[in-house]
């Protein structure tokens, strides 16, 4: 099955997902803007045995993928997020009408411009849920813009999924 849409009804579609992309954003920079009035670089408090609110900071990209590269790596990590946007608002415009697939992509849509926003502003992306295990294993930090694009990640995944069933 194709994902097309009319051009009529895309631009009019479009702007949910915009507005999406754009509920993500908001909701991602006020809590870092909170984050960031509130809290030290590295200042924690603990929520429960298992997770905790921390101020980090992440110059590289997922898991800190090229943290300590020496500066260029925001700029290259700048570049890759205006592909991906400029991409991503093709593919919302091209298919519009694909509710589940625009859904995941206005989710990293927003995201994305959530972290690059960071990039911009600080030279870094600022992190603040970070879970752990018994105060020992700790998953890296991330934010409301991380758990946006992995959500969907996951329903780009979940699309496909369903796609292909109804294929055969």
């Amino acid at each position: 099955m194709a994902r097309g849409g009319s051009s009529s009804s895309a631009s009019g579609g479009m702007l949910v997902w915009l507005a999406l992309a754009l509920i993500v954003v908001i909701a991602d920079q006020f809590t870092k803007v909170l984050i960031l009035g509130y809290y030290k670089y590295g200042d924690v408090t603990y929520v429960t045995s298992f997770f905790n609110v921390v101020r980090a900071h992440n110059t590289g990209a997922a898991f800190s993928f090229l943290a300590g590269a020496g500066g260029w790596q925001r700029w290259l990590f700048t570049g890759i997020a205006v592909a991906a946007v400029v991409f991503i608002l093709w593919l919302l415009r091209s298919h519009a009408g694909q509710k589940l697939f625009c859904f995941s992509l206005a989710l990293i849509l927003g995201g994305a411009v959530g972290n690059l926003v960071d990039r911009l502003l600080h030279g870094y992306v600022v992190d603040f849920l970070q879970f752990h295990w018994n105060n020992t294993h700790f998953f890296p930090a991330f934010n409301i813009a991380d758990s946006a694009i992995t959500v969907g990640a996951a329903c780009l995944i979940l699309d496909e999924i369903l796609r292909v069933r109804r294929s055969k």
